[in-house]
């Protein structure tokens, strides 16, 4: 059985980067108020409800990213391209099969999906790149 040896300051950089692209994606300056207006349309999110999701939202950046790097040892990725094949491969196969589902299911406007699916694709490919080419 291989033994995965990775980079720790890569998984760092990469889920930080995953941390820092949400909070611009999902800030006033990109995608933040038509996202806020469709999570919260009639009321403001509860207090502390913001600091609590930046730090769940780190800690999973880093269990993606831990996880994706797994995905890229196991492929032998080494490249810039191969990196971001396979975080798009991980991105369609774990991220848009399994919301587009509750998307259905929830009956949520579309925009919302897209704003969501679509911050999950720049995320996975941009870590699927550092993981492969930072070793």
């Amino acid at each position: 059985m291989h033994h995965l040896f990775f980079n720790p300051w890569a998984l760092l950089v990469a889920a930080l980067a995953q941390w820092i692209l949400g909070a611009i994606w999902f800030s006033p300056v990109l995608f933040g108020k038509p996202w806020k207006a469709m999570v919260y349309p009639r009321s403001e999110p509860q207090k502390g409800t913001m600091a609590a999701g930046m730090a769940v939202s780190f800690i999973g950046s880093l269990i993606l990213c831990f996880v994706l790097a797994h995905v890229i040892f196991w492929a032998g990725a080494t490249s810039l391209h191969w990196g971001a094949l396979i975080g798009f491969i991980a991105w369609v196969g774990f991220i848009v099969a399994p919301v587009s589902a509750a998307h259905v299911y929830e009956g949520r406007p579309f925009n919302l999906f897209a704003i969501n699916i679509g911050y999950w694709l720049v995320a996975m490919v941009g870590a699927g790149i550092i993981l492969a080419i930072w070793r």
